[in-house]
């Protein structure tokens, strides 16, 4: 991305081995996320630089150390690196790991990439899978992982009512996600017809179309004027978050992971909602083994998130439609 607005496909140096950790991977699938909307709208600086954290492919070359993938092995990768044995990691929270680095910086939008800490960050599949499972493994890099944190950061489960602020792409996931984690009632927060749709096939009981403060209300009005025991911000807008904070019951938890710029929120209305908050970018990586395996036993099928498919060459002509709303989520073919 040169400037906002200004994707280009271009020619780079093929990636090397740096560290004896590294491995490098022939990505057979990449996509577009919600977030990279963010430096093609200017929200965040962007100058000239490799786009894409969301990829799955064969590893072709490793360093001395790499023990736990080899050349030929399919994977899938977190869009956090992460050596997955610090003591954060083994907290659970690999997205904090002390090598913690994004994958936006080496830029997964491409036919090949140096993945640092390849034992840490890469898991690998059962075997190569058939061609109709790779949407919903390179939707596990980072979409369903998010999603997946999001419901858990939110206790969704058994007996619970669900509330997702957010239909786009992670939204969605968590909708999934909470159904997944037995809750009782998914209440969607959309307004736009096929995405609703979807947000029904993956578990939601409920659609409210209403927003910021009227949101709040619909959702009290549906529990009994108490709000959601469990609710998912997957925006990261002033009116999103504090519409979630608004709609989680007292004594509920709020799991956020919408890319939140200039968000504020009053200390004195945190105070006073008496809610548990958890959050941020995802530890992916906890989650994927199982992911990986629900989607290898055609248990979830988050690929659908996917409705727009073109080739890595037309990556602007995806941009575009995603910021336009005409696609929820784009995947690039290689």
């Amino acid at each position: 991305m040169y400037a906002p607005g200004d994707v280009r496909v271009e020619d780079r140096e093929d990636p090397k081995i740096f560290e004896p950790t590294d491995a490098i991977i022939r990505i057979t699938a990449t996509c577009i996320c919600g977030s990279d909307l963010w430096p093609y709208r200017g929200v965040e600086p962007v100058d000239h630089n490799p786009m894409g954290h969301e990829y799955i492919g064969i590893v072709e070359e490793t360093g001395d150390d790499v023990k736990n993938v080899k050349i030929g092995d399919f994977v899938v990768g977190s869009f956090v690196i992460s050596d997955n044995t610090c003591e954060i990691c083994q907290a659970g929270f690999q997205s904090k790991c002390v090598h913690a680095e994004f994958v936006a910086q080496i830029g997964t939008q491409a036919e090949r990439a140096r993945i640092p800490h390849a034992d840490g960050t890469l898991v690998t599949t059962p075997g190569e899978p058939p061609a109709d499972l790779v949407p919903s493994l390179l939707a596990a890099s980072d979409v369903l992982g998010t999603g997946w944190f999001a419901a858990d950061a939110a206790q969704a489960g058994p007996g619970k009512t669900v509330a997702v602020v957010g239909d786009g792409a992670v939204g969605l996931m968590a909708i999934l996600a909470a159904k997944q984690l037995g809750a009782e009632r998914v209440i969607a927060m959309s307004r736009h017809a096929e995405r609703q749709k979807l947000a029904r096939y993956y578990g939601a009981t409920d659609i409210v179309e209403e927003r910021g403060e009227d949101g709040v209300a619909k959702v009290k009005e549906l529990t009994g004027g108490l709000g959601a025991h469990s609710v998912v911000e997957a925006v990261g807008t002033q009116e999103s978050f504090m519409q979630a904070v608004g709609t989680t019951r007292g004594g509920g938890h709020l799991g956020y992971v919408g890319v939140n710029y200039d968000v504020k929120i009053p200390g004195i209305e945190l105070f006073f909602a008496g809610i548990h908050t958890l959050g941020g970018p995802a530890p992916v990586r906890r989650y994927l083994p199982d992911l990986i395996q629900l989607i290898w036993d055609r248990k979830i099928d988050p690929g659908k998130v996917f409705d727009l498919t073109l080739p890595l060459e037309q990556a602007a002509a995806g941009y575009r439609a995603m910021d336009e709303r005409r696609a929820t989520k784009v995947l690039l073919t290689l």
